[in-house]
């Protein structure tokens, strides 16, 4: 178990256990930023149907050289999913994922993207016994609604993918993975990840969320910022402090703080597609995700009494809101 809870890019479930869910993150951003191309294979299992899927985010530039995003969901039998440990892979259908790189041949109504991309050595996150990923001692916890991994912060990617028969040319690009598995995702929550900066070393995740536990719930976050080579994590179970000072549909500013720093990120959406997301019911519930969009980055750091500022023009966003209170309350978790 303590292996599994150490490595989450591994299979944490089994196909018996229902409702479940379980999907993986693959993002890839060109060296140019101009095309982005997010893959998230995973599976559904509830009592009225189960299945597996491949779903993918692709942001591409016209004949005007404008930025468009599209988003589909490829359904596959869960027979079609197969996994193993060691070494880790995942496969749907003729879809092949590893730590070292992906092999995609998908197809729907819109769109044909097939290719092959090599990962260079993953970026993990600082761990202990205590905090044996993402989730702090929270990752010991069972029956978490939602459980959550961040696998690599920042790659190097190499190689190319054929979309709807144009090139696109990922090599000296860069990559992220993460995942989440449980029984459904949160009924709220921010989410917000970038390693394209001015700074190449820099690469942040921040997620924000209502957590049912314990018969009650939480507001819980959790961030980890990558700055040359130096981690700094703000998280509900490091008693950090965590403020959204702004939030509307497309547009985010949260504070974070503990001893050792405070951290602001300003976000916001420019576009955005359609996934699905988890649900006890299934993957009946709809998200917006956009992948080029801004996100200025402030840190301070308090003992050195220095302050760095960065901006993306890649960064994953989502915000997901349940009622109105959410998107107009301001909160603060301590």
């Amino acid at each position: 178990m303590f292996d599994k809870l150490t490595n989450p890019i591994l299979f944490q479930g089994n196909l018996k256990k229902k409702p479940y869910f379980e999907g993986w993150y693959f993002k890839q951003v060109s060296a140019d930023e101009r095309q982005i191309v997010s893959l998230i294979p995973g599976i559904s299992l509830n009592k009225a149907e189960s299945h597996s899927f491949v779903q993918y985010i692709v942001v591409l530039v016209d004949e005007n050289q404008q930025k468009i995003t599209r988003t589909g969901y490829v359904e596959y039998p869960i027979e079609a999913f197969t996994y193993q440990n060691d070494p880790f892979q995942i496969t749907i259908g003729s879809n092949i994922f590893t730590e070292s790189g992906v092999s995609v041949h998908l197809k729907d109504e819109q769109i044909t993207i097939v290719g092959s991309l090599d990962f260079g050595p993953l970026y993990p996150i600082e761990k202990s016994f205590f905090t044996p990923n993402i989730m702090g001692a929270f990752a010991y916890v069972p029956k978490m609604e939602c459980s959550h991994g961040v696998i690599s912060m920042n790659h190097a990617v190499r190689g190319s993918l054929l979309v709807n028969g144009k090139q696109m040319e990922l090599t000296h690009g860069k990559g992220y993975i993460e995942k989440d598995w449980g029984s459904a995702f949160p009924r709220e929550y921010v989410w917000i990840q970038s390693n394209h900066f001015q700074n190449p070393s820099t690469s942040v995740f921040f997620s924000e969320a209502y957590i049912p536990f314990l018969g009650s719930s939480f507001e819980g976050f959790i961030c980890n910022l990558v700055m040359d080579n130096k981690e700094y994590r703000f998280a509900t179970y490091r008693r950090d402090k965590c403020k959204l000072e702004k939030i509307n549909a497309d547009t985010v500013k949260v504070k974070l703080e503990n001893k050792e720093a405070c951290l602001t990120l300003e976000a916001s959406i420019m576009q955005q597609g359609e996934l699905k997301a988890p649900t006890n019911d299934g993957m009946h519930k709809t998200i917006k995700e956009g992948l080029s969009g801004k996100l200025r980055l402030q840190l301070e750091l308090k003992k050195e009494k220095r302050t760095y500022t960065d901006v993306s023009v890649s960064a994953g966003i989502e915000i997901v809101e349940h009622n109105d209170s959410f998107m107009s309350a301001k909160k603060e978790t301590n």
